[in-house]
């Protein structure tokens, strides 16, 4: 998730200046509680579904629905983010302008539509095209840094950008960095497929957190560094940057590697998210007609279809920095209840702060971002429990 991650650096640069350093250091430390108390309830039990399963075995299934329903909303916001971004960036690359974004709207649908119907006919994306897509985007991110750090020969970024701390800002910023962490829970999953799971997997999530911070860590150095002027709240806000670096090359180079790596992203959560409304339609946690397959087909076409529709209805925000604050808030809900769930176990594996530290601070992040985003989201969250409700009392009776 790296690329979709990279867009939120612009957005928390204008928010909290130089401050956003530390922003970066405090999500990662959020991240690493979270991502140790996921690491002890995927070695105790080890099924797929994370936290959705970790909510219904350890809490409750109100808790266990409102995981999934929440996973639902901020991988559908990260999805909308990801089909608005690789369309700013293909603008971006083709010297195009849309002050009012409509058309960007528009093009961001389409290709929706269009990465729908790739999944409706089954077809996936083969391991040599995503590693192509890995190399395309890394190397230009390494050229980015390399170039950006040349251009400003040693100088300190911070005393150019540094504003008075401000702590409203601060917290928000963090919250939407949060998100470029949540890669971690990949490896949380893999505790059946792993020799000696207590310990690999809690080391791997550890280190991936480490090299996610010094490569976002040296990102905003260069971008700091190049925020003379301009708000950065633009999805293609690292090409905005590379085109102040006087090397004609690189933008293109950065809008190529983002493009591919976004179109990738929103495909895999398009396959991926319609996969959990499928079992949790099975569930009944969401209504029984979405896990209905064709005869003579294997996709889940009703659960992929309302899948895009949601993603869709994101897209008409028509802003990332709207649509990356639900993913935010979203996210931070759901890994609240992955360290409530840690906080049960019998016999932790690691001590109980780190799980009571991921609760208070994904609890306290997570009404940091603005406040429709969060009244709204409180409000999706509250429409899906009474839907729980109401399903549970008509399966009782």
């Amino acid at each position: 998730m790296y690329p979709i991650s990279l867009v939120s650096l612009g957005i928390a640069t204008d928010l909290a200046g130089a401050w956003v350093l530390i922003a970066l250091i405090l999500a990662a430390a959020i991240a690493l509680c979270n991502g140790l108390s996921s690491a002890q309830l995927a070695a105790s039990h080890p099924v797929s579904g994370g936290t959705y399963e970790y909510g219904y075995h350890y809490l409750s299934p109100p808790f266990g629905f409102t995981a999934g329903w929440m996973f639902l909303v901020a991988k559908s916001a990260s999805a909308a983010t990801a089909a608005l971004g690789s369309v700013a960036y293909l603008y971006q690359w083709l010297g195009l302008e849309d002050s009012s974004g409509r058309w960007q709207v528009m093009a961001a649908l389409g290709l929706l539509a269009v990465l729908t119907g790739v999944v409706l006919l089954g077809i996936r994306r083969s391991t040599q095209v995503n590693l192509g897509i890995l190399l395309v985007t890394f190397t230009s991110l390494l050229l980015f840094v390399g170039i950006g750090h040349l251009q400003q020969r040693g100088g300190s970024p911070w005393l150019a950008t540094s504003q008075p701390l401000s702590l409203k800002h601060l917290l928000q910023a963090t919250a939407l960095l949060f998100v470029a962490y949540a890669g971690y829970a990949r490896i949380a999953v893999l505790a059946e497929e792993v020799k000696t799971p207590r310990q690999t997997i809690p080391r791997a999530i550890v280190l991936t957190i480490v090299i996610a911070l010094l490569l976002y860590l040296s990102v905003a150095w260069v971008v700091l560094g190049s925020h003379h002027s301009g708000n950065l709240t633009t999805a293609a806000s690292l090409a905005v940057v590379a085109s102040r670096f006087g090397v004609p090359w690189l933008p293109p180079l950065m809008a190529l590697g983002a493009i591919a790596a976004l179109v990738g992203i929103l495909l895999n959560l398009l396959l991926g998210l319609s996969r959990v409304v499928l079992a949790m339609a099975r569930r009944r946690d969401l209504p029984p007609t979405l896990a209905q397959i064709p005869p003579q087909g294997k996709q889940p076409v009703a659960a992929i279809l309302a899948v895009s529709g949601g993603i869709a209805l994101l897209i008409l925000l028509g802003n990332v920095q709207t649509t990356w604050s639900f993913s935010a808030f979203s996210v931070l809900i759901y890994y609240a209840i992955t360290n409530l769930a840690a906080l049960q176990l019998q016999e932790p594996q690691f001590p109980r702060w780190l799980a009571v530290a991921g609760l208070i601070g994904c609890l306290g992040l997570a009404f940091w971002v603005e406040v429709q985003v969060w009244v709204s989201g409180c409000g999706l969250l509250l429409l899906g429990l009474a839907w729980h409700y109401w399903m549970r009392r008509a399966k009782a009776l």
